[in-house]
């Protein structure tokens, strides 16, 4: 690869998607990666659908399709989406590369790859911070209890209650 890099990682890590309990990237934002119109993506896909197995890609529902919406749509005159996109899992986003054989797919792959690798370090890194700051808090809220009911211990201890109210003086 050249000296300068094809993706920003935050650009990448932006294009990636949370759909049906994957990590997914959708057609057309592959599509401007790879530098190829997302029907020339989509018809190199069909022309390999064995490639391509449910776990790999899948299309999104219309629903889907509004929450990863990245761009609009042209609703005037030519342009414009015709079909639910297209989402690819990380195998998938790989197995493109077989399809796509061009050197900047070879690049853009291993840049994707990258970016899944770095995305599922963080979220282990985070799971296992969630984890210690659970324990902190439970062996802290230990030595806390203890604290205050040492308090509570000396608050009641042998001190006479204050009396509510005003104290009337006596007359004479």
């Amino acid at each position: 690869m050249s000296d300068t890099t094809i993706i920003e990682a935050g650009k990448l890590a932006a294009m990636v998607h949370h759909v049906r309990d994957q990590r997914v990237m959708l057609d057309s934002e592959l599509a401007r990666l790879y530098g190829v119109q997302t029907k020339q993506l989509v018809r190199q896909v069909q022309r390999n659908l064995r490639r391509f197995p449910p776990d790999f890609m899948f299309q999104l529902t219309a629903d889907e399709a509004l929450r990863c919406q990245s761009g609009t749509s042209k609703k005037t005159g030519r342009g414009g989406r015709r079909y639910l996109p297209l989402a690819f899992s990380e195998q998938g986003v790989a197995m493109l590369s077989s399809v796509l054989r061009s050197d900047r797919a070879i690049d853009v792959n291993v840049e994707i790859m990258r970016a899944f690798v770095k995305l599922r370090e963080l979220l282990t890194s985070n799971r296992e911070l969630e984890q210690k700051l659970s324990a902190l808090e439970q062996k802290y809220d230990a030595r806390f209890k203890i604290v205050f009911d040492a308090i509570r211990k000396l608050m009641t201890g042998n001190k006479p209650k204050p009396t509510l109210g005003f104290a009337r003086k006596k007359v004479g």
